[in-house]
Formats: C-alpha cells, sequence, structure tokens
C-alpha cells in the first residue's frame, strides 16, 4: 500500500504512465482481455486474414466531455505494438454528435479484438466526465469543489478518478491509505467524538504519517463535541439539510474545512454550496453514471 500513497494527483492523464498506477492499469487490461478474448476470438479468426490490414475510427455519437484516450492508447499497444494511433481530440474536450475522437490502423484483427475492451473503458470514463462537468458548472460562482467518493467500481477505481478531474471535479481520497476519514461507524466503535479523534491523533504520531484527518458529524451536538476538541482538518457534515448546512458552517467559522454529504443531486448542489461549504461529496459521479454512447468503425 505504501507505494501507493502519492496517487492522489491525477491531473494530469499521462500519470497513467507512472510506477504507481501501471502496476493496477496492467492487471485490469489484462483481466479484461481474459475475459473478452478468452481462448481466442473466433468470430474474427473465421473471417479476417492474418495479415489484412485496415482502419478503424472512433465516432462520438453524443455530445459530452471525452475521456479515456490514454487508457485507449494503453490498450491498443497492449493487443498490438504496432497499431498505428492518430488523436485528434484529446482527454477532457467537449465533443459533440459526429465528432471523430481518432482513428487507429494495423492488422485487423487487433482492431476488431481491441474494440469492446476500449469501448467499455472510455465510455464508461466519458460518462463519468460528463456528469461531473454537469456538478462542476453548476457550481460556477461559488467556492465549492465537487468530489468523488469511494463507490467506485472495482478494480477501476483509478481510472475512474481520472476521469472525474477530466470533467473538473476533484478527487476525496483514493483508498484507505492516503487520509483517515472517521466515519460513523468509526465513531460508535470508538467509543465518540473525542476518543476517536485522540486515537486517530495517536495513531499518525505513532507511525510517523502526515495524513489529513476528517471525521464525519450527523447532528449539531456531534458537531459541538469535533468544534471543542478539535485537531481535525475537516468536517463532513453528513445528511445535514441545507438549513442545518448553513447553520453548521456558521458554527465551524473557519476553524475546519467543510464538506457536505449525503444525497446531494444536481438539483440541490447549488444549495448547499450557497451555505458556503468549501466541497460537496457526490457518490453519483461514479456509481450511477450513464456511459457515453460511441462507435468503433471501419473507415
Amino acid at each position: 500500500m505504501n507505494a501507493m500513497k502519492d496517487l492522489n494527483d491525477l491531473n494530469d492523464p499521462k500519470r497513467l504512465r507512472d510506477k504507481e498506477c501501471q502496476l493496477m492499469i496492467d492487471v485490469l487490461i489484462r483481466l479484461a482481455f481474459a475475459e473478452d478474448v478468452g481462448g481466442g476470438d473466433h468470430s474474427t479468426l473465421c473471417c479476417i486474414p492474418e495479415n489484412a490490414l485496415g482502419k478503424s475510427r472512433l465516432i462520438i455519437k453524443e455530445d459530452g466531455v471525452l475521456a479515456g484516450v490514454e487508457m485507449a492508447k494503453l490498450i491498443f499497444e497492449y493487443v498490438d505494438h504496432n497499431l498505428k494511433m492518430t488523436v485528434f481530440i484529446q482527454d477532457g474536450s467537449d465533443v459533440k454528435k459526429g465528432d471523430i475522437a481518432f482513428t487507429v490502423e494495423g492488422s485487423i484483427r487487433s482492431l476488431l479484438q481491441a474494440e469492446r475492451v476500449m469501448l467499455n473503458v472510455m465510455q464508461r470514463m466519458s460518462g463519468i466526465a460528463t456528469t461531473t462537468r454537469r456538478y462542476v458548472e453548476a457550481l460556477k460562482g461559488t467556492k465549492t469543489h465537487v468530489l468523488d467518493t469511494r463507490k467506485t467500481t472495482p478494480g477501476m477505481r483509478m481510472m475512474e478518478k481520472m476521469a472525474v478531474k477530466l470533467g473538473g471535479g476533484m478527487n476525496h481520497r483514493i483508498g484507505l491509505f492516503d487520509m483517515i476519514l472517521l466515519k460513523d461507524n468509526h465513531v460508535d466503535f470508538a467509543g465518540g467524538i473525542e476518543k476517536a479523534i485522540h486515537c486517530a491523533q495517536n495513531y499518525l504520531k505513532e507511525k510517523g504519517l502526515n495524513l489529513k484527518i476528517e471525521i464525519e458529524v450527523r447532528n449539531f451536538d456531534e458537531l459541538q463535541q469535533v468544534i471543542d476538541c478539535g485537531g481535525v482538518d475537516r468536517v463532513m457534515l453528513d445528511n445535514f439539510t441545507v438549513a442545518d448546512t448553513k447553520k453548521a458552517v456558521e458554527m465551524i467559522a473557519g476553524r475546519f474545512e467543510t464538506e457536505s454529504s449525503g444525497g446531494i443531486t444536481l438539483d440541490t448542489i447549488r444549495s448547499y454550496a450557497e451555505c458556503g461549504v468549501d466541497f460537496i461529496s457526490v457518490g453519483a459521479l461514479t456509481h450511477s453514471v450513464k456511459s457515453l454512447d460511441m462507435s468503433f468503425k471501419a473507415c
């Protein structure tokens, strides 16, 4: 886990090439092809000659935000390093129906084998980036940033969190290793707010770790305990109403960073932002997003 501690800096899609990410990405790509190609792509092998060459293009079929181009490069490279990819639209760009994002030329067998894995990844990443962009646009003019969560598809977290960044959002913690987040269960099992905070502080000191501490509160009583105790960097206001969020921000008065969470939608997010919170976390960015429609066709 220690080798993964720097994964919270995902601003640059080319970070996929970094050692910390590469292992997880390689494993995901191998698994994707193991489940798709298995013992052989018999549909392709039966009718496409081994030496046949061709060219395909990625066609965007609905408006949105493109994400996954860098991943597509890795996928094509994995299938056949002789494939030649020409990119016209970069990750994070707005796209419209009918746009051509890139072309790939080379072995037709390789193009056909890579097609579905590449589309699955790009459609999901682009759907996440598109949804994130809508939330970001809704927050324009406020100081609030939209955050993702750990509610990601198993094995695809790095890609999905990168897609959030490409859509203009920010990553919360990547996993359990890069931040302490004391949620309701931690507080209850630890014996209360104060005990949980003191345990976290002592643990970081003993282990020589420099991690931020965030704590979740469910009501004003717990919030007041956090204010009295101190020793945290951020307070998560879980399932607070808009009115209660405004009051909580006033109580905190800048002592800690503030984060709203719990059932916040595109329709309500601005109301929470206008309460003055620093962050709003939205699980829907990754756990229930609609993929962006696109296709990979011969040309």
